[in-house]
């Protein structure tokens, strides 16, 4: 059985080697991704506000939630990036400055090794795309990058669900997202008390780096801070509006449990943010993330749990 040993691990090195060079090299990482099919979509236009009311065009500012108690309860759109925005921000990716970089400048990060754990969610950004499911769900990583977000799963906190809204009725490109703080797993993940408007607040406190006084926001609050990750820089903006969500414990998820004596489950107030990159390193691929495991597909993941063990045969 000695031999068993090297010869995994091998073929473990043989196998990982040449698959982490690609995936450093942003050519020959694409060419390892299936073919999409082109989208097209209708020309980007973005209002003074920075995105679309969904509620102008047949939307709603609440998730859609399957099993609630009772039906049809939802979850608040609670914070929006605006698309007034730098353009390369409001791209879904870690490259470039991109959205996750964005993300990982205030310590949220993708799922723990790329797999999903909770609940499906859907919403209608009154776009014309009708409802679509979350595009991704975003954790706190608890200032770890690479595997901090397993912990999030099982010990909670901070977490968000995202959907574009670039619809051909209403392309702004805008990014709704609904924030929360969950309880630990072995709680269900429920909400914590007042737990989407503490959700809301502590990511942008994340950005600015200020206790935010939930319970005496107006639409009138402001706030500003600068965040940095990957080389990048981010300057954010932050205003607190109301008119888009109501504010009231009815219809929303978790109600009897989030709302407080002193607040209802949903405030009323959604946090835009207007970003824009500050500084950017001279050369991006210099400053990809060494980590890559959140994003590898389950295929490649399953393949390591089974070669593994056999290196300690």
């Amino acid at each position: 059985m000695a031999s068993a040993k090297p010869c995994a691990l091998c073929f473990l090195l043989i196998y990982i080697s040449p698959m982490a060079l690609a995936l450093d090299d942003p050519q020959i990482a694409s060419s390892l991704l299936p073919p999409t099919k082109p989208t097209f979509h209708s020309p980007r236009s973005v209002p003074s506000e920075g995105y679309y009311s969904p509620l102008s065009n047949g939307g709603s500012m609440l998730t859609i939630v399957d099993g609630t108690f009772p039906a049809g309860q939802g979850e608040p759109l609670n914070i929006i990036i605006s698309a007034n925005s730098d353009q390369a921000v409001l791209v879904d990716q870690e490259t470039d400055g991109g959205l996750r970089n964005y993300w990982l400048s205030f310590d949220y990060a993708g799922e723990c090794l790329g797999q999903h754990a909770g609940s499906q969610q859907a919403a209608n950004l009154g776009d014309g795309n009708g409802v679509l499911n979350e595009t991704d769900e975003i954790r706190y990583d608890y200032n770890d990058a690479q595997l901090g977000t397993c912990t999030e799963t099982i010990e909670g906190g901070g977490h968000f669900r995202y959907w574009t809204q670039n619809g051909p009725k209403a392309n702004s490109g805008a990014i709704f997202m609904a924030s929360s703080y969950e309880l630990p797993l072995t709680d269900g993940h429920d909400i914590v008390s007042n737990g989407y408007n503490l959700g809301r607040d502590w990511i942008i406190g994340n950005i600015t780096q200020t206790n935010i006084p939930t319970l005496n926001l107006t639409n009138s609050s402001t706030y500003s801070g600068t965040t940095s990750y990957g080389g990048y820089t981010y300057s954010t903006s932050v205003k607190y509006v109301s008119g888009l969500l109501q504010n009231t414990s009815v219809g929303i998820n978790h109600n009897l449990t989030v709302m407080t004596s002193s607040s209802n489950a949903t405030d009323g107030l959604v946090a835009v943010l207007e970003v824009k990159i500050t500084e950017k390193p001279a050369n991006s691929a210099d400053f990809l993330i060494p980590f890559l495991g959140w994003q590898l597909p389950p295929l490649l993941l399953l393949l390591f749990a089974t070669i593994l063990p056999f290196i300690y045969l």
